[in-house]
């Protein structure tokens, strides 16, 4: 049976999302092809009309993971001050919601280990991506009015990012790893958006961490953080 042309992009599109799904929740060397077919609901013998292999499946994926991200990287542009720019990156980024669901998080901080160590068109297809990816991010936080001084602020921030949440992620008790959350929120906020230099955040046995937080700190709760779909691919 011959499909129309619209159909068989729309497979390739399913076959992408599952494979950018699961490389952020299992890393690229832990899935397979047959893992990638079964979320996209399709038998492993479909996948060679589609790719070549494995490697193709790699670049291309991560390429429309960056891509996924544009959306979200207009509604950071459409906000009318740097401060503002980088604090719902800083508060998007480093919240819980974030944290816990890799699936619809983070490429970077989820598959950049993984493709240091590949080689060939995974490896390229991944750094054009990501090289692009930055000159986007750069465009929409406009830190600095300086282009090159922009770039490098953005990629600072953004190397923090990577870091705080990687280690929150490695933390298996979740009330440690909410507090590195906080503790790293609020030394970028104080970096790059200027508040609250020296701002301790407590939390006393009789209260809750919320609103010792709260209290503290000025910063919001966790429930008003902004969902993890904020940071699809950042």
């Amino acid at each position: 049976m011959r499909y129309p042309p619209a159909h068989k992009q729309a497979t390739r599109r399913r076959i992408l999302d599952a494979a950018s799904q699961a490389f952020r929740e299992r890393g690229v060397a832990e899935t397979g092809v047959d893992e990638v077919m079964r979320r996209a609901g399709l038998t492993h013998g479909g996948f060679y009309a589609h790719f070549q292999d494995k490697t193709e499946l790699i670049a291309e994926a991560c390429a429309a993971a960056f891509d996924d991200a544009v959306p979200n990287l207009e509604r950071i542009a459409a906000a009318a001050t740097p401060t503002t720019r980088a604090r719902m990156l800083i508060d998007s980024y480093l919240g819980s919601r974030h944290r816990d669901n890799r699936g619809s998080g983070c490429l970077v901080v989820s598959v950049g280990a993984d493709m240091a160590r590949l080689r060939g068109a995974a490896r390229s297809g991944y750094a054009r991506g990501f090289a692009q990816h930055i000159d986007r991010l750069s465009a929409a936080l406009r830190l600095c009015a300086d282009a090159q001084r922009n770039r490098e602020r953005v990629t600072q921030l953004m190397s923090s990012l990577v870091g705080g949440l990687l280690f929150a992620r490695a933390i298996d008790d979740p009330v440690q790893s909410d507090a590195m959350l906080h503790a790293m929120r609020r030394q970028l906020r104080e970096q790059f958006c200027g508040e609250g230099a020296g701002v301790r955040e407590r939390v006393k046995p009789t209260e809750s961490k919320e609103s010792a937080l709260k209290k503290n700190t000025g910063l919001p709760l966790p429930t008003a953080m902004p969902s993890h779909d904020f940071m699809r691919a950042f």
